[in-house]
């Protein structure tokens, strides 16, 4: 039934909603139903306890129980009229209530591009714990705002551009038109002169930067969007050097910042949920690059670079990694026997990691004179501190030994399970006991 009035949402792996180009979470109400209450029979759905999103653009209605499998959304130019609530004493002692006008198409759907057949009125019931009047003034700051106009403004001007150009030489200022090569170059001359002027602007003072940050961000996005497209188009022209600086863009553009950060003041009693899934999300690509897992602390900085002066603190951090044994998101949070914390993937496999090791302290040389968490790092492809951590987890399996110098940690295969109490001096001519015998007798 839904599906055939609201558009369905999409989802990331942590259950947070995918925004559209430039929207922004504003605020979140759990425990909210939607209904249609003067037409029963209408197609709109009946949609019960769920948490409701408002952004820039829309209202998202996700379903409030795990798992996370099925979103719909109320586009806010859809949206004709907001009904202001009446007080009364019989509302004093039941669910607040907001109402409003929503248009729907001849085919009975929700479609702001699509004329307008019909209106009906949506009832939200807040069942939840929020404040009523808060959301409902964002509600009407976003829906009266018209944010998302804004993006139809460039193509619409560009359009209108086309449209003059067949007029003659000269635009309508008087000034002469230029046109083929010249006036791409002209263009893209009077983009970049006009980026210059925003990153001047908007490093001169921290008050500029923090006004200024949210239009970087969105800079960065399109910068990096346009390098993609660039780079699959232009890929048989370009050899690996060229390809690996663009790659290397593209991931600095990525970690400049995060476009819609959960906040206290949108997210509510929320918070720490919220922010708990936009962690997960978050992580996903820096997981990839650290081989799986990665110190707690690292991430700490990288979250908070990404939010710009949206900054969080490490108790909220830990609590919201807490929070993830609830969700059903792809990572976990881990802690060593030392005390290290760290993030890791599911999917992450200490057997593997283990093998990786195996293999290295069976190399001759290693069996000589053993590794470091240095050597570790290189073959395992983490960082030494967290490559430490695998081998002091890899000796309480005893699969390591460990030697403590002057020159720090070196672990060695372990050769005690080798030898039988029985007979101890007895000399094996096969297994890892013979392969270190012959890696020393081949030292001199």
């Amino acid at each position: 039934m839904a599906g055939n009035c609201l558009p369905a949402v999409e989802l990331t792996g942590s259950g947070r909603p995918v925004l559209l180009p430039n929207e922004i979470e504003c605020y979140f109400i759990s425990s909210v139903d939607l209904l249609c209450e003067d037409d029963p029979s209408s197609s709109f759905p009946h949609l019960k306890s769920g948490l409701l999103t408002l952004t820039t653009h829309r209202l998202i209605w996700i379903v409030d129980s795990a798992p996370l499998n099925s979103a719909f959304a109320i586009p806010l130019g859809a949206i004709s009229h907001i009904f202001t609530p009446k007080k009364s004493l019989k509302s004093m002692f039941a669910s607040p209530r907001l109402r409003f006008q929503l248009s729907l198409s001849p085919d009975g759907r929700v479609d702001p591009s699509a004329s307008i057949s019909r209106s009906v009125v949506v009832t939200i019931v807040l069942r939840g714990k929020g404040d009523c009047d808060a959301f409902l003034a964002k509600f009407w700051e976003n829906w009266r705002a018209r944010a998302w106009e804004v993006q139809s403004a460039p193509s619409s001007s560009s359009g209108s551009g086309s449209n003059s150009s067949s007029g003659g030489m000269f635009a309508s200022d008087g000034t002469v038109r230029m046109v083929g090569v010249s006036g791409i170059l002209r263009k893209e001359q009077e983009m970049w002169e006009s980026t210059d002027r925003s990153l001047q602007e908007a490093f001169q003072d921290l008050n500029a930067l923090m006004s200024k940050a949210k239009e970087m961000v969105m800079l960065a996005e399109k910068m990096r969007l346009k390098l993609l497209s660039g780079s699959n188009s232009q890929t048989n022209a370009a050899n690996d050097e060229e390809l690996g600086s663009k790659e290397e863009m593209q991931d600095w553009l990525l970690s400049v910042g995060i476009i819609s950060p959960v906040t206290k003041e949108s997210a509510g009693a929320l918070y720490h949920q919220q922010l708990s899934r936009q962690l997960a999300d978050f992580v996903k690509i820096p997981l990839e690059r650290a081989g799986g897992m990665i110190n707690l602390i690292d991430i700490y900085c990288l979250f908070n670079r990404a939010r710009g002066t949206e900054l969080i603190s490490p108790d909220d951090l830990l609590q919201a990694c807490s929070l993830w044994e609830k969700f059903d998101v792809p990572v976990l949070l881990r802690k060593f026997d030392s005390g290290v914390m760290v993030i890791q993937n599911k999917s992450h496999s200490d057997e593997e990691v283990f093998t990786k090791i195996r293999m290295l302290v069976m190399k001759p040389d290693a069996l000589r004179a053993g590794i470091s968490a240095s050597d570790a790092a290189m073959t395992l492809g983490v960082a030494p501190a967290m490559a430490k951590e695998h081998l002091l987890s890899a000796e309480s399996k005893g699969l390591l030994c460990r030697d403590i110098s002057p020159d720090g940690f070196r672990f060695y295969i372990n050769l005690f399970s080798e030898i039988h109490q029985d007979d101890m001096y007895l000399v094996k001519d096969h297994g890892i006991y013979a392969s270190w015998l012959r890696a020393i007798q081949a030292s001199g």
